[in-house]
């Protein structure tokens, strides 16, 4: 074999096996929940965080991780500190972030019944609890909640409207206002959310409001004309993870589409047998892989792999 031939084949084999990411993609510490966003052409991800000894969903505060190549990420550290947050006692579950006038939005659940927001000049932080209160909690006037009041994710429409989505069993969505630290009062209920059980997402594809959601073990979605609904279901996106219940998001970056979720290989791989199941379940790990749609606009199940998504190359 010519040498150069050689040589040019093993080069071709790196390159090859480096071109893929891995799944989980954050290894040197457990999260869950992500939430990923694109601003100024690099793709970040606001995840929560489990703790190292978890053993149950006691999160107490929040990192930040970016890319620019779906591999190689950057840990911007710790962002916000639940003993930060004065009328918060416990539980820094999942959270959400969004950019309006070069300002961003840091909206996050705690003690199970409030959702705050704390804001910063800078995607990766550090955010501040400016509002001091909660934006909506539990028992806030027009919500339906009958379980824990959670997950908010945030969604800015076309015309700059901007919506957040929240809730457990019912998804309560309110309109906020141009400073995105309060809202117009009212509170409404969307149906059509089939099977829903918490992590409301809400997405737009050609034109269409796309609302997935956590089932417990499954992701399902449902599909509408109306950000507000009624949606219509439409089935299953992603199917039962190792880590019991899933919570997931999804967004388009460099021309491809992604489904982020959580599952617990990371800790299994850690511990395998030695620590009962309910306890791995507590320690989660965010994967990512592609989402395809048909051409109808429905979604294609999305495949969970070990591999995870190529590289993006840069572009000289």
């Amino acid at each position: 074999m010519n040498k150069h031939v050689f040589f040019l084949l093993i080069i071709t084999f790196f390159l090859g096996r480096i071109s893929m990411a891995q799944n989980p993609f954050i290894t040197h510490m457990y999260t869950a929940d992500p939430s990923a966003r694109v601003f100024d052409n690099r793709l970040y991800v606001y995840p929560s965080h489990d703790k190292d000894s978890a053993t149950w969903w006691d999160m107490e505060d929040y990192h930040v991780f970016s890319t620019t190549d779906m591999k190689n990420w950057k840990d911007h550290g710790k962002v916000l500190d639940l003993a930060d947050i004065t009328w918060a006692e416990k539980y820094a579950w999942a959270p959400d972030c969004v950019e309006r006038n070069g300002k961003y939005y840091f909206y996050f659940p705690t003690d199970q019944f409030h959702i705050g927001v704390a804001v910063s000049d800078k995607p990766y932080g550090p955010f501040k609890d400016e509002l001091r209160k909660p934006l909506i909690s539990k028992n806030s006037k027009g919500v339906v909640s009958d379980r824990d009041f959670i997950d908010p994710a945030a969604f800015i429409d076309d015309d700059g409207q901007a919506y957040l989505f929240m809730g457990q069993n019912t998804v309560n969505a309110i309109k906020l206002n141009e400073d995105m630290m309060s809202y117009d009062g009212e509170v409404h209920i969307i149906e059509g959310a089939n099977f829903f059980f918490e992590a409301a997402w809400v997405h737009k594809y050609q034109g269409i409001y796309y609302l997935s959601y956590s089932g417990k073990k499954q992701i399902h979605y449902a599909m509408s004309d109306n950000i507000l609904g009624p949606y219509k279901y439409q089935g299953v996106i992603l199917d039962t993870v190792n880590s019991g219940t899933n919570h997931h998001s999804i967004t388009e970056y460099k021309g491809k589409w992604y489904l982020f979720y959580h599952n617990a290989d990371l800790a299994y791989k850690k511990f395998g047998n030695s620590l009962p199941k309910n306890i791995l379940q507590k320690r989660r790990s965010i994967c990512v892989d592609y989402l395809e749609y048909n051409n109808d606009g429905t979604i294609k199940p999305v495949k969970q792999t070990k591999e995870s998504v190529e590289q993006i190359k840069a572009k000289y």
